[in-house]
């Protein structure tokens, strides 16, 4: 029974593999392909601030893709999940939603929030290296 759901479970990240792998690659066509029409459009090389914010939570996007595609590769070698991997997933997505917030918008309290998640996070990761170059 053990072993057929280890190959089940091998499977499914396979194919989670191979989605992701599609799903980033598509982004990145589609980014490139809005980074193109928008420069060329007038004005031209020109981009506003809305659209900066765009650019920067779609590279962040295409980044978390490809370290969850990382987080299951080394999944499906070694058998384990890597916690830096997962930090690192944390605080990129969390970076992504700080870059294209509008904090004018947010109560003080939310912002307060948003700092100790990222402080949680940078302290846990820096734990994490830290035990590493320890052993």
């Amino acid at each position: 029974m053990m072993k057929k759901l280890k190959k089940f479970e091998r499977v499914i990240i396979i194919a989670l593999i191979g989605m992701m792998m599609l799903v980033v690659f598509v982004s990145t066509v589609r980014l490139g392909w809005w980074l193109i029409t928008e420069m060329i459009a007038p004005p031209f090389l020109m981009f506003n601030i809305e659209q900066l914010f765009v650019i920067f939570g779609f590279f962040l996007m295409i980044l978390i893709g490809i370290e969850l595609l990382e987080s299951l590769k080394v999944y499906i070698n070694e058998d384990k999940i890597h916690v830096e991997v997962v930090f690192t997933i944390a605080l990129i997505a969390v970076a992504r939603k700080v870059i294209t917030l509008e904090i004018t918008k947010l109560p003080p309290i939310t912002l307060i929030g948003i700092a100790a998640i990222i402080i949680a996070l940078a302290v846990g990761y820096f734990l994490i290296k830290k035990a590493h170059t320890t052993d």
